[in-house]
């Protein structure tokens, strides 16, 4: 990738000037602790791998997606579940109500198939604002996709095409049984809550916080509404007090404040970079984030903005200790949203991690003190703070203050 001979102040070679020649990795496999680890930062890769995985499938599959659109990509997905089903495979799909797009109509074929068909939706209360914030297919119990893409061309498409920067992870081995396990207790709880009964919310609760992802190399972390102990974050947190490395790439980051000062920590003791979205399906995530670019920058944390397209992928390495998954750095999937992360202990994984990172660092702006001095006026201060504020009711209010 060319860069410009000579940048201009305060903007590296990866600026957006020299991002236009900008293209996703070609997938790459990595053997970690057991497991085989396909990463597919390529949106078509990204789509032709869970159609092979559906078509594959003999026994039964398991899908959960926060987002599914009844637009080109979505009808290849859902047509794949229906031929499944025709030939006797066990189809149960779930999608979030606030994030299912298509309408409950659209998948009438599948129940006529003999596939199952749910939707996790919260009622009025405290409950609306949980969200089923997770996207995985698991295969015969044996293989399962999961990452960031939810199922619409915008998660399949290149980035010349208006296609999201975004990351899915095929995986094989032990694991997959506790995604197996980890999806049944969801359908159970949809189950209950369609029947009516009471207390769904304090149960949901309990199902995360009762939840158990081992203790070995690999892990399967989930995180739920009001969790702290054993929610994904909660390990995240143990492993960041000692970190003298890290490394993230966060669609929306809008972190608590302890989480802010761990970071912070990182990078006054050792290294820390953070890639964030300078393009984004919800403006209001950027000045969210940006309204802490000051204490990050004064801790000596590096900062970059990709612009090339819009930035979807949600990815952490602390160390030798890898994070891939839904969940993004900001409060609703650190505190609200159900969410789940891989959590691998493998140097050579963490080095391949941060190789493609350097790849999206190069075609990002980076964020200087100078950038920030001259960007953080009062008035764009003050916007960024009610964005931040609004940010914090629901994903629809951000939208609405922002459009």
């Amino acid at each position: 990738m060319a860069a410009a001979a000579t940048p201009p102040p305060d903007q590296g070679a990866g600026s957006p000037d020299a991002a236009g020649d900008y293209c996703d990795l070609d997938p790459f496999t990595v053997g970690a602790a057991g497991h085989r680890f396909t990463f597919l930062p390529h949106g078509q890769d990204r789509l032709k791998a869970l159609l092979d995985l559906i078509d594959s499938a003999r026994a039964s599959i398991r899908a959960f997606y926060y987002l599914f659109d009844s637009d080109v990509s979505g009808t290849m997905v859902r047509d794949a579940l229906i031929r499944a089903a025709r030939r006797g495979v066990a189809v149960s799909l779930m999608v979030d109500a606030f994030g299912n797009d298509a309408g409950a109509g659209f998948f009438k074929p599948l129940v006529e198939a003999g596939g199952r068909f749910a939707i996790f939706s919260p009622k009025w209360g405290m409950r609306y604002l949980v969200r089923n914030h997770q996207k995985f297919t698991i295969v015969d119990e044996a293989r399962v996709m999961t990452g960031g893409a939810n199922v619409s061309d915008h998660y399949f498409a290149v980035p010349a095409e208006n296609g999201w920067c975004d990351l899915s992870v095929l995986v094989e081995g032990p694991v997959v049984g506790q995604f197996t396990r980890w999806s049944e207790l969801l359908e159970c709880w949809v189950a209950n809550e369609a029947d009516g009964r009471t207390r769904q919310l304090r149960r949901l609760r309990d199902i995360v916080k009762d939840w158990d992802g081992g203790d070995g190399p690999v892990r399967l972390l989930v995180g739920g509404p009001l969790v702290r102990k054993g929610h994904w974050a909660w390990v995240l947190r143990k492993d960041l007090v000692s970190a003298r490395r890290l490394d993230t790439v966060s669609a929306y980051f809008s972190p608590p404040r302890s989480f802010r000062r761990l970071m912070a920590r990182v990078g006054r003791r050792g290294e820390a970079r953070m890639i964030m979205a300078g393009k984004s399906d919800i403006a209001a995530s950027i000045a969210m984030a940006r309204l802490i670019y000051g204490q990050l920058l004064r801790a000596r944390v590096k900062l970059y903005e990709f612009a090339v397209c819009k930035l979807h992928m949600k990815l952490v390495v602390v160390d030798d200790v890898s994070y891939f998954g839904s969940a993004n750095l900001d409060k609703r999937s650190l505190r609200i949203n159900v969410e789940l992360m891989v959590r691998v202990e493998d140097a050579a994984l963490a080095a391949k991690l941060r190789a493609m990172i350097d790849h999206l660092a190069a075609s990002s702006e980076a964020i200087t003190p100078g950038w920030y001095a001259r960007h953080s006026t009062p008035l764009a201060r003050m916007k960024w703070r009610i964005a931040y504020w609004m940010s914090l009711a629901d994903y629809r209010v951000s939208k609405l203050g922002t459009s």
